[in-house]
């Protein structure tokens, strides 16, 4: 076999070429920040995927993200959460009160962990503007941890799932069910205590109307005294 001789010229150009390319480095993969691969990657999440993907909720999250600088928030219920629901809870929803309830559970604004120490309550959802009363859901801190309150539940931020500066994604262990659209639901208030007897005293007697019982016996004695009167006048004439 021939030896192959290169000459220094060529061996130049190819030593240039491959120090070149050994210095240029690979282009990251680049593509917009997408909830349901944020939700998929951290997994527990199927329930909450299919009703973001169901109502298109993916997608107006994914765009927000992407044309807006304020950044958002997401509550992420656990497929715990979903399965802890009284069955049914789902299915008897429109699917307008789908979306309602997925919003509830975004913050139009980027909110990190130690920020929820100096936000105002009640925080404004997607759902509506909790200033005019509309889907309120209002957070308070204990040290490190931060609870949800939506006035039919209350939970704790159990983790953080994902945060970068624009998306904050948080997991819940309960679904939040927004006051508008669960009231039924919500604790009933503690019944009132009677009122005490005066001592000694017993109640009055009922008498059918709003009438105290002395107040009827005193009215037929006065009748009975006219009736009187009017007839010892009939016996002078």
């Amino acid at each position: 076999m021939r030896n192959q001789h290169f000459s220094p010229i060529f061996v130049s150009l190819m030593f240039f070429f491959l120090h070149s390319y050994a210095q240029t480095p690979s282009p990251a993969p680049a593509g917009p920040t997408n909830i349901t691969a944020v939700l998929e990657k951290a997994g527990q999440y199927t329930t909450l995927i299919k009703l973001m993907k169901s109502t298109q909720e993916d997608s107006q999250i994914n765009t927000q993200l992407n044309n807006s600088n304020q950044g958002l928030t997401v509550f992420a219920p656990t497929d715990n959460a979903f399965t802890n629901l009284k069955p049914g809870t789902l299915n008897s929803l429109t699917d307008q009160e789908k979306v309602q309830l997925l919003q509830f559970h975004i913050l139009p604004t980027f909110i990190s962990m130690s920020q929820f120490q100096t936000v105002s309550n009640p925080l404004r959802t997607q759902a509506g503007n909790s200033a005019n009363g509309e889907f309120p859901l209002n957070v308070t801190t204990s040290g490190n941890q931060v609870n949800v309150s939506t006035g039919v539940d209350t939970t704790s931020v159990a983790n953080t799932i994902y945060s970068d500066g624009s998306l904050a994604v948080y997991q819940v262990d309960k679904v939040l069910l927004p006051l508008q659209l669960f009231s039924s639901a919500a604790p009933a208030p503690a019944p009132s205590k009677p009122g005490k007897a005066v001592q000694g005293k017993a109640p009055a007697a009922a008498t059918g109307d709003d009438t105290p019982a002395d107040a009827s016996s005193a009215a037929t004695a006065m009748v009975s005294f006219a009736v009187a009167i009017v007839a010892a006048i009939s016996l002078k004439l």
